[in-house]
């Protein structure tokens, strides 16, 4: 996984046996076993930021997911039924949204997170997984391919629920894709009632690690290690690989005003597409630190945050541009609140920084 990258390292930390086992726990038991109370919960790690409605909602290490009824200024615990690392959340409308994490799981939240329940775990999605794979090779003439598949399949489902899913998109409350490492891939038609896996639709023949997904337009995006990228031109049924800018891993997706498609990650590196990633732009970044999340503000431009704490605007001029001075601690995830201020997430926990004590370097 992105060993060279911190959030990559927190998530091969989190995923691995040995992390669990510092914990007190096997993998097998923090899928049985709830969330912990924890006094100042806002200070853990966490990974990934969602608004539902007005409401904030963070997720993180251990199952951790927090709630913010007052714009980020304060936090408390909702009810989780795993200690599993949680690295993306979603939600589709105020009540019904979602959480991936570590050992294959899948959340879901009726309530707009107060409580949650499971809907997938590692376990169950090799299963379908593999069950899926033998279907396809019954099927087809590519029998070479079809038969990789099956034997990764069965890999998987042998050595247990240890893949993580790190990404989510949901267009309503009943339609969904969640993707992860080794290119796992799982949608949904009914809020995830059912899981099926488009492993074999997505174009990712190396089983490269899927980290981000974005929507523009009818199109859906996929990014990756090694500098992979997707288009789906069916909305999100079917995935071909893109011709890409970039040999680095990119961590985050986001999409601009007028069709702009935005990816970024690996040592400052980010580009642009006007052309629905028929071909990119880069973007010039002085400062060679990674970017791990991107965010859409309400007035239509994208703020990034790297892993220094540093962020970036995109100007007036499409460029990116320094915003306000670095925070300072390493950032994982940022969103704009219902108030217009940036909360952020990350290493140190949650933090909240109003627009007005932000100067307009422009």
């Amino acid at each position: 996984m992105r060993l060279i990258h911190w959030l990559g390292c927190l998530l091969l930390a989190l995923a691995s046996p040995l992390s669990q086992a510092q914990s007190g726990l096997a993998v097998g038991d923090v899928l049985s076993t709830a969330a912990l109370q924890v006094a100042r919960a806002e200070r853990a790690v966490f990974i990934d930021l969602a608004r539902a409605g007005e409401r904030l909602v963070a997720v993180g290490e251990r199952g951790l997911i927090l709630l913010s009824d007052d714009h980020g200024q304060s936090w408390r615990q909702a009810s989780v039924p795993v200690s599993v690392g949680l690295t993306a959340v979603q939600f589709a409308d105020t009540r019904n949204g979602w959480a991936v994490g570590h050992a294959g799981v899948i959340l879901v939240t009726r309530d707009g997170g107060e409580s949650w329940q499971v809907q997938l775990n590692g376990r169950q999605a090799a299963k379908i997984e593999l069950d899926t794979a033998r279907r396809e090779l019954a099927g087809t003439l590519d029998i070479g391919a079809a038969e990789v598949r099956v034997q990764t399949a069965e890999r998987l489902l042998e050595e247990g629920p240890d893949k993580p899913f790190l990404a989510l998109a949901f267009t309503d409350a009943s339609h969904g894709l969640v993707v992860g490492a080794y290119g796992l891939a799982f949608r949904t038609e009914d809020g995830g009632a059912t899981w099926h896996s488009v492993v074999g639709q997505i174009d990712n023949p190396m089983g490269l690690h899927l980290y981000a997904i974005t929507r523009l337009g009818d199109d859906w995006f996929l990014a990756g290690e090694q500098g992979y990228l997707a288009r789906s031109e069916d909305r999100g049924w079917s995935f071909q690989e893109l011709d890409s800018p970039y040999s680095g891993t990119f961590f985050t997706l986001a999409s601009a005003p007028n069709h702009v498609l935005l990816v970024a990650g690996l040592k400052g590196h980010a580009f642009v597409s006007h052309d629905r990633g028929d071909s990119f732009e880069q973007l010039p970044v002085r400062v060679p630190v990674s970017f791990n999340d991107a965010t859409r503000m309400d007035d239509g431009r994208v703020v990034l945050a790297n892993q220094g704490g540093m962020l970036f605007r995109q100007g007036r001029n499409g460029r990116l541009q320094p915003f306000g001075k670095p925070l300072g601690v390493p950032l994982s995830s940022l969103i704009q609140a219902a108030d217009g201020s940036l909360v952020f997430a990350g290493f140190t926990g949650l933090s909240r920084l109003s627009l007005h004590d932000i100067p307009d370097s422009e």
